[in-house]
């Protein structure tokens, strides 16, 4: 039986485009397993898919000076040694990666065992982890076309893997899930994984007057639920929505969010009017501020930047959002988003097929090339990376 790695973890975002594509890998019947770091999201979101998850070692890799850069490196080091025994003992014919600090040793791995690798970077701007992932990479897929020269010849545009359950909710089990009525608007907000709380502090300094508009169900994160508004008639709180978000989506008439690019193409296929709020520069490296400025370019979506944030502005924006409405609806009906999912099945397809046409593994290389001339360190002192 043909077996498929999956790799990828930090955030949610780099899970969702593997959950994307599973059903795909199941129809054609390959084994499955997972590589994804011991304590990230990855591993609660894959095991409740009864996918073998097997954890490694993983270090975070700055784009500016740190003391904690030496120590990571040995971090990097130790999920290489992880990664070689897991995939010498597994013997899968490709691994597929979604991104994210855990995957740079999975790619050193496969490289020095001859094993396909196949990267997908979401962002119009490729990551430090897949940037230095691709030097070990069969091909790099991408979501935008403007991506596709900074992998050279292994670049391939597919475009997003949304994820066909996504268009299977039911607006009214959404409503009734969250109690709320067919009668007023629904306002979804999500902040994501990182940052989440300067969102939920203004959408609680906001509510009653967003409450006169909308039914707010609000995303705050793990661990942030506010007690004190339990009971708020059109207000619905969660720290995380599972099997049942494509009913909430199905419901939400409009969308506050983060720009990541996984939640930003998911939100054009189904045609949500949305506000997006990226992550400013002091918490990412503006990967979120490119997504966003691509979409407003677009008309898909409304853009507020971090630093313009206040209660005022973000009710203004919201009244805007509100009034072009039909506006937004009409930019995105015209944009074609599917079909991202079955473009990356069939890059697999076809790797596999060119893989077992000598009808046996290749030997793994006696002098792979893993550190060569100190790849992570020359990559993390990027000057454009500062």
């Amino acid at each position: 039986m043909t077996k498929v790695v999956l790799t990828g973890g930090g955030t949610a975002g780099h899970v969702m485009g593997n959950l994307a594509i599973l059903p795909g890998l199941r129809t054609r019947g390959y084994e499955l397993l997972y590589i994804g770091s011991h304590n990230g999201i990855e591993r609660d979101l894959i095991q409740k898919e009864g996918i073998p998850y097997h954890p490694i070692s993983s270090g975070k890799l700055r784009r500016y000076k740190s003391l904690k850069n030496l120590t990571d490196i040995f971090r990097v080091a130790k999920g290489l040694t992880d990664a070689l025994r897991i995939l010498k003992r597994e013997k899968p014919d490709l691994i597929f990666s979604k991104g994210g600090y855990v995957t740079v040793p999975v790619a050193m791995a496969a490289a020095a065992l001859k094993i396909p690798f196949i990267g997908h970077e979401s962002d119009l701007t490729p990551g430090l982890a897949n940037r230095i992932a691709a030097r070990y990479a069969t091909k790099m897929l991408v979501t935008f076309p403007e991506t596709r020269d900074s992998f050279g010849e292994k670049g391939v545009v597919v475009g997003s893997p949304v994820r066909d359950e996504l268009f299977q909710g039911d607006a009214g089990s959404g409503r009734e899930f969250m109690g709320f009525t067919p009668d007023k608007p629904v306002l979804l907000v999500m902040g994501g994984s990182l940052g989440a709380n300067l969102l939920n502090q203004l959408v609680w300094a906001n509510l009653e007057r967003l409450l006169q508009d909308f039914q707010v169900v609000h995303l705050v994160g793990k661990g942030n639920v506010n007690s004190q508004l339990e009971r708020t008639s059109g207000y619905a709180q969660y720290d995380y929505i599972g099997s049942r978000m494509k009913d909430v989506l199905a419901a939400a008439g409009y969308i506050v969010s983060r720009a990541g690019s996984n939640s930003i193409f998911e939100f054009l296929a189904l045609k949500k009017p949305n506000l997006l709020i990226p992550l400013d520069l002091n918490q990412s490296r503006g990967d979120q501020i490119h997504n966003a400025e691509s979409f407003q370019k677009a008309g898909y979506s409304l853009l507020l930047r971090e630093k313009d944030l206040t209660a005022e502005s973000l009710f203004q924006a919201l009244q805007e959002l509100k009034a072009r409405t039909e506006e937004f609806r009409d930019n995105m009906d015209r944009a074609i988003v599917k079909g991202g999912a079955e473009k990356i099945l069939a890059v697999i397809e076809d790797t596999l097929a060119s893989r077992h046409q000598d009808g046996k593994r290749p030997e793994p290389s006696e002098n792979p090339p893993l550190f060569e001339k100190n790849i992570v360190r020359s990559n993390l002192q990027k000057p454009e990376d500062q």
